[in-house]
């Protein structure tokens, strides 16, 4: 018994110095023990499931130990888990002096070992980082996780990036149809247009174009389960005719298109592959034509991943965030021209949260298709993401890069969101292609 009372002791103090050095609004805690701290009306809680949970979840102190202890059950969140996402990340953001922190080394230190955490339980990846067999691997790791299991948090478009908000009141459904539509008017597509989708998801992005604007749509992707359903959609749309889906490797690209849009690809390819990347688009787009580069940037050009995070090891592997400033910059070495940039942070943090509530809302059938392991996985990535995007730790762009030698467009209202195509929208004429209205 003295040892629970000890290990009851050490906790209270440990949360108390976590409070004093992170500040207010923190969560409160519930024990193992039915014993509660803090401010009883605040949104978020930690539960602490056993004497060593703080121990499991600050030791070492990285993000990995903290989603190891939730997902391995040392600890659970329950209510507002962004408030308790925030509070960390203010706890880390906190300038802590050397005493502080050995105080707290100490107080964990003495508490009991004994977590579920099971490092063995980590996915591992083997090979040369970024061959072709490698990103395969990555790539059915994140997506092949079941069509059904998307279906529960992304809604019935399946669109797995930031979707376009005007208004936070606004749906899901209608602000990710904005966002399909407005990549489609920034590249000026028209019908007869050859469109390539370089990582297609599940062919929402491929069917609204050749649905709504007429052109030949080819999207790639490396997700066999994907590929499936992106066809099966395609059928049902009407456009299977239209639209082309393939498993493959964008580094084994040819033949020429006028448009193409690359939407939440670009963080798996890494810093090393960059050039590469762009080269290989910069490649297969007809001459006057335009790329969209749709992607998450980080907004800390000194990061160097120097440890496994959580992302990366249970959600992303081998995916890599690069600042806007070098994604530029590679682009225009490649020989694109920007032409147009807009930063979507806002609408993807609100995005994020959308897709949380529909996880937790479906978190039955989440856990029956996968595994309540998966359920955690994908509700702390998610919700650590928002918060990340609301404290603009993060970023996210759409870049609109041109052939240089395309003729220039004055004023950028007809770039703007809407949810359909503008009133007196008027395309931009491509070789080879006629001028049409709306």
């Amino acid at each position: 018994m003295l040892l629970v009372v000890d290990a009851l002791e050490l906790s209270r103090r440990t949360y108390d110095l976590l409070v004093r050095t992170g500040g207010h609004p923190a969560p409160k805690v519930r024990a193992w023990t039915g014993d509660e701290w803090g401010n009883s009306d605040a949104p978020g809680s930690i539960v602490l499931r056993r004497p060593g949970s703080l121990r499991s979840m600050l030791l070492p102190a990285t993000d990995l130990s903290v989603g190891e202890a939730y997902v391995f059950d040392d600890i659970d969140f329950e209510g507002d888990i962004y408030s308790i996402i925030d509070f960390g990340a203010r706890l880390g953001e906190a300038k802590k002096s050397a005493l502080t922190k050995l105080r707290l080394l100490r107080l964990l230190r003495q508490l009991p070992e004994d977590s579920h955490r099971n490092g063995d339980e980590r996915p591992r990846m083997t090979g040369l980082l970024h061959s072709r067999k490698r990103d395969k691997v990555a790539v059915t790791h994140h997506y092949d996780t079941g069509n059904y299991f998307f279906q529960q948090f992304l809604g019935p478009l399946m669109v797995y990036s930031s979707a376009h908000f005007l208004n936070p009141t606004e749906s899901l459904e209608q602000a990710q149809r904005r966002k399909l539509d407005l990549i489609c008017r920034k590249l000026r597509l028209v019908p007869g247009m050859r469109f390539l989708d370089v990582g297609c998801g599940w062919g929402a992005l491929v069917i609204h174009a050749a649905r709504e604007y007429g052109v030949v749509a080819t999207g790639i992707t490396l997700s066999s389960a994907q590929a499936a359903e992106a066809r099966r959609r395609a059928e049902q749309a009407g456009v299977s005719d239209r639209v082309h889906i393939q498993e493959r490797d964008y580094r084994d690209l040819d033949g020429e298109f006028d448009a193409v849009a690359s939407v939440g690809m670009v963080e798996h390819v890494g810093r090393k592959e960059l050039r590469k990347y762009f080269d290989v688009l910069r490649g297969v787009l007809a001459p006057g034509g335009q790329l969209i580069n749709h992607g998450i940037v980080t907004r800390d050009r000194n990061f160097r991943r120097t440890t496994p995070t959580f992302v990366n090891t249970y959600v992303f592997p081998d995916g890599e965030l690069i600042p806007i400033d070098i994604v530029v910059g590679t682009a225009e070495d490649a020989g694109f021209e920007v032409r147009d940039v807009e930063s979507l942070r806002a609408s993807y943090a609100l995005t994020l949260r959308h897709w949380v509530a529909n996880l937790e809302q479906n978190h039955e059938a989440v856990v029956a298709a996968t595994s309540e392991h998966m359920y955690r996985i994908w509700r702390l990535y998610m919700a650590a993401s928002a918060v990340a995007f609301e404290r603009s730790g993060i970023s996210i762009y759409q870049l609109l890069l041109s052939d240089p030698s395309r003729p220039w467009t004055f004023g950028r209202s007809e770039l703007l969101a809407g949810g359909a195509r503008g009133a007196g929208f008027v395309s931009w004429p491509v070789a080879g292609h006629a001028e049409v209205g709306s």
